[in-house]
């Protein structure tokens, strides 16, 4: 829905599309050419509040009346806190679509934006790319105890205490590397961990397709096989309560023991 509004706009809440448009704050210089392309097409609409009951307060005087788009940004959660079923309900009765800038949407209460008839679009695979560079990054720092280095250097020590010093790192080659959550950013990061000659193992709520598979060299496994047989373990799901640590791995005798061997 919209898919092409979400990189075009910057921040806070509210916005009327065509005859009604985008509320937000000012946009980043980088998008001024794209912000300019949207200002031609429509009226933005600029919240003034600074807080939650300011923002409320404005929407009740009628401000936003007429949008029927509001666009969304991490940002704006200072501002006007979560988009709950009461600030849902404090919004103009015009407005059908919530475009949030983000791939999670725990900001967003969908069920409330639903009842209310208004849809909710985000931005799933927008970050894929930069949040698997940082995931492989973080590997190879485990894996090659960089930390642990980086703060000798800072200490002036070239190796370490010399009473202490830190354990060797370890190759990536051949190291099994467990994904649990096979979404766009599992799948970009065994891609590129593969580079690093590592096996890719995974496990998901539903299996990809094989030409899936083949395609990133990904073993499907059951969980339990991937806490047992993993070398390194990357979490690419969202935090909910059923997976919340330790309620996660530590629902039963037999996955505690296995976690044991990590």
């Amino acid at each position: 829905m919209w898919p092409y509004i979400y990189p075009l706009i910057t921040s806070s809440l509210l916005a009327t599309y065509l005859q009604s448009f985008p509320l937000t704050h000012s946009p980043p210089s980088s998008a001024d050419d794209a912000w300019a392309t949207i200002a031609d097409i429509a009226d933005i609409v600029t919240p003034k509040s600074t807080d939650r009951a300011g923002f409320l307060a404005e929407s009740a005087s009628g401000a936003f009346n007429g949008c029927t788009v509001a666009y969304r940004t991490f940002d704006s959660f200072s501002t006007t806190g979560r988009i709950d079923a009461e600030l849902v309900a404090a919004l103009p009765p015009s407005l059908r679509f919530v475009c949030h800038n983000g791939a999670g949407y725990d900001q967003v209460d969908v069920a409330a934006c639903s009842a209310r008839g208004v849809r909710v679009s985000n931005a799933p695979t927008a970050v894929d790319d930069a949040t698997a560079d940082l995931a492989v990054f973080l590997v190879l720092g485990a894996l090659r105890n960089l930390a642990v280095g980086m703060a000798s250097l800072r200490a002036g020590l070239w190796r370490g205490p010399e009473d202490a010093l830190p354990a060797l790192g370890h190759d990536p080659q051949g190291k099994i590397l467990g994904i649990l959550g096979m979404g766009g950013i599992g799948r970009n990061m065994a891609r590129k961990a593969a580079v690093f000659g590592m096996r890719i193992r995974y496990y998901n709520r539903t299996r990809l397709a094989a030409e899936v598979e083949a395609e990133i060299d990904a073993e499907y496994v059951d969980f339990e096989t991937l806490l047992r047989e993993s070398d390194v373990l990357s979490l690419n799901l969202p935090l909910n309560v059923s997976n919340f640590h330790p309620r996660f791995f530590f629902s039963g005798p037999t996955r505690c023991e296995l976690w044991k061997h990590l």
